[in-house]
């Protein structure tokens, strides 16, 4: 995982699970924004969306309530060309990006 300007690039092999950062209503799924290739937007309440970029395949269609941990889609490229494998991740907080590491919730372990 590695900052972005504008959320996180999450770096893992193709086909590798997408889980929903927390609970809520799909509003996006579709390859219609440039830039972002195979993108999902889930809406978590009137302040709060996450979207996940670059995906292989979608798993969840719009207007689908999802749980927070519930596989979403699977990776894919970036979209960049280099078929380099990642996924783009935000955290919107009134359509502003914001530093998402500040609402996820801490990785226990190792």
């Amino acid at each position: 995982i590695e900052p972005a300007r504008k959320g996180l690039e999450i770096r893992a092999a193709r086909g590798e699970p997408v889980y929903a950062a927390a609970d809520g209503r799909v509003v996006y799924g579709g390859t219609g924004i440039p830039h972002f290739g195979n993108l999902l937007i889930i809406k978590h309440d009137e302040r709060f969306l996450s979207a996940y970029a670059h995906n292989q395949r979608l798993l969840v269609t719009e207007g689908t309530q999802v749980r927070a941990g519930q596989q979403i889609a699977e990776m894919g490229d970036s979209g960049t060309g280099t078929q380099e494998v990642k996924l783009h991740f935000e955290i919107r907080l009134d359509g502003t990006p914001v530093d998402p590491m500040r609402y996820l919730p801490q990785r226990r372990g190792g």
